[in-house]
């Protein structure tokens, strides 16, 4: 009769892995220890004898690194292939070499897609919720709480079961297929429209160029006219009217030429940020620059 992994067994080596993942990350097996980890219910089901569960246990603690979530269909993968070595197909050394092949592709897109994306992209909407709700900001705190590990467990919980279900060859075929790049290029232009459309909320950035000039102004309370100022010339204003928005939008594409083509640190850009900042609010404070003419 064939062996198969129970469905109890599949999420307790799902769960192992998901909990536990990073805890025990060093650098001479990385994500190695929680490998095996993972695959100890499944080994412990599979085979019979000490001897065969030791062996098992040996193939996955060795070297392995990945990014986790995206990476959980790595697991399901050696599942699958550790089925079919106790059912007496495959072999012990292919289900090493599947998993070292696995390595690069799935740490790549986990993290371009997760790390760099999804993760950003809950942060910022999540930060604009807290921004944009007077009195409980506290709220893009909580649904960030919800959202991220509920949607991280989804995720993960999918993709080991796409793995121990499609096998290492259907996984092959679905990156070659090129519905992985459709997937790639949707959620790059979501983060683009959102972190571009935040931009103009989160960034500002005041020129304070305002000229103005004495007169008489009519008090209504008084009626009658006293000494003042108005504004004849506010470089804001002008530029706002042109194009809204239009200085953060150039420091935001300062920054990102600094940082992508510049190879400038994010600590450099901060630090210029900061210069600049504490100089202009000083040239600001200086008594008759910018306020009569």
């Amino acid at each position: 009769m064939a062996k198969v992994v129970s469905k109890s067994t599949l999420k307790k080596s799902f769960l192992n892995w998901f909990f536990w993942n990073g805890c025990s990350q060093q650098a001479e097996t990385m994500l190695g220890m929680a490998f095996g980890q993972s695959m100890a219910p499944v080994i412990d089901e599979l085979y019979d004898t000490k001897e065969e569960k030791a062996e098992g246990l040996k193939r996955h603690i060795t070297l392995f690194n990945t990014e986790s979530q995206v990476g959980s269909v790595c697991n399901g993968i050696a599942i699958g292939m550790e089925e079919q070595l106790a059912n007496g197909v495959g072999s012990a050394e292919s289900i090493q070499e599947a998993k070292v092949a696995l390595i690069g592709p799935t740490s790549a897109i986990g993290d371009s897609l997760w790390v760099a994306t999804i993760i950003p992209l809950l942060l910022t909407i999540c930060l604009s919720i807290a921004q944009g709700v007077s009195g409980a900001p506290w709220i893009g705190a909580l649904l960030y709480m919800i959202i991220y590990p509920v949607g991280t467990y989804i995720l993960s919980w999918n993709l080991f079961k796409l793995g121990y279900k499609a096998g290492l060859e259907g996984v092959q075929r679905f990156m070659v297929s090129g519905q992985l790049d459709k997937i790639m290029n949707a959620v790059t232009v979501l983060g683009l429209i959102v972190v571009g459309a935040l931009t103009a909320s989160f960034v500002t950035c005041n020129l304070n160029i305002d000229i103005k000039t004495a007169t008489q102004v009519f008090d209504e309370a008084s009626q009658t006219y006293v000494d003042g100022v108005i504004s004849v010339f506010n470089l804001d204003n002008l530029l706002n009217a042109v194009f809204p928005k239009i200085v953060p939008l150039g420091l935001t594409l300062l920054v990102y030429n600094l940082y992508t083509k510049k190879n400038w640190s994010p600590l450099a850009i901060m630090g210029i940020i900061l210069a600049l900042a504490v100089v202009l609010t000083a040239i600001g404070f200086i008594p008759g620059v910018g306020v009569y003419a």
